[in-house]
């Protein structure tokens, strides 16, 4: 499959259908870079910028995980429905059927790092690389850190915004208003915010049935099915090279990324010292560089 500057699909997955689109040319002799993004329940958008990696030879695969963006949304289906193995199916049936299950690249975005580190510890024969950015190795690490992140907050800001948790009022515009601080420091810096990424984040609440399932209202109040979920105990028996990634002002801390640092044998950390979230999109040229680099490296 090859594209002109990009083919898009959808590919059965079961009885539903994931979106996906590439970029540059599968199989034609560098492996192909797979963004898994983040949420759960977000989409591509935020992440086309990865698409400069094609100009350099590697193509790179974007995906909508099921339920959101170009993919089956299943706004009914109850909260069991929406599990870690789920997307892990979902995953290696897109790997599958695209035809590069034996020669990739994995780049795990947030909640995209987890789910690609936990593929990962399962040592597929043809993953050849792993980036996990931006992403806690457990959720009560990321729980314990948001508190720490809320209490820094300006005066009355996490007062507010705990007023609202308490009286079940986290769609209010004061809440909205308040929550918007949290994310202009540890989300993304760069303002406005740019357009790839204000399309992911208006997709979420287009259709928030999977983002507010698993993870709960926004970034800092995760109420839903995964708050207990961890990938710690996988991650000694990762094989691939990794690299991981975090901003200097990131909501998944030093201390959220630390576990994989510790335990995922070949491993390499680069810190984005103006960044919080998203690097790719708050330095991006730096990012491009680091991302180039590592993947030569492989």
């Amino acid at each position: 499959m090859s594209s002109d500057p990009s083919a898009k699909g959808t590919v059965p997955f079961g009885e539903y259908r994931t979106w996906y689109r590439i970029t540059g040319e599968l199989r034609a002799g560098r492996p192909a870079v797979v963004a898994v993004h983040g949420g759960p329940g977000s989409t591509h958008d935020y992440l086309l910028g990865l698409t400069a990696l094609a100009d350099a030879g590697w193509p790179v695969v974007h995906y909508d995980q099921l339920g959101n963006g170009g993919s089956t949304h299943l706004p009914d289906r109850e909260a069991g429905f929406w599990t870690p193995e789920l997307f892990l199916d979902e995953l290696d049936n897109l790997l599958d059927r695209l035809g590069i299950a034996d020669d990739y690249v994995l780049f795990g975005q947030s909640w995209g790092g987890l789910l690609s580190a936990r593929h990962a510890s399962a040592r597929p024969p043809g993953l050849r690389g792993l980036v996990i950015a931006n992403a806690p190795a457990s959720y009560p690490l990321w729980l314990g850190e948001m508190e720490v992140l809320r209490s820094q907050l300006p005066p009355g800001v996490d007062e507010t915004l705990r007023r609202h948790e308490a009286a079940g009022t986290t769609d209010s515009d004061e809440y909205f208003t308040a929550m918007r601080v949290f994310y202009d420091r540890h989300v993304c810096r760069t303002l406005p915010w740019p357009r790839d990424f204000l399309s992911s984040f208006m997709e979420i609440y287009n259709d928030p049935t999977v983002y507010y399932t698993m993870n709960g209202p926004n970034e800092f109040h995760v109420i839903g099915t995964l708050k207990d979920w961890s990938v710690i105990d996988g991650l000694d028996a990762i094989e691939a090279p990794t690299l991981l990634i975090n901003g200097r002002y990131d909501e998944a801390t030093a201390v959220t990324m630390q576990p994989f640092h510790d335990r995922i044998p070949q491993v390499r950390w680069e810190v984005f010292e103006r960044s919080s979230h998203v690097p790719h999109l708050e330095e991006p040229e730096r990012f491009t560089e680091v991302l180039t680099e590592f993947l030569k490296s492989l």
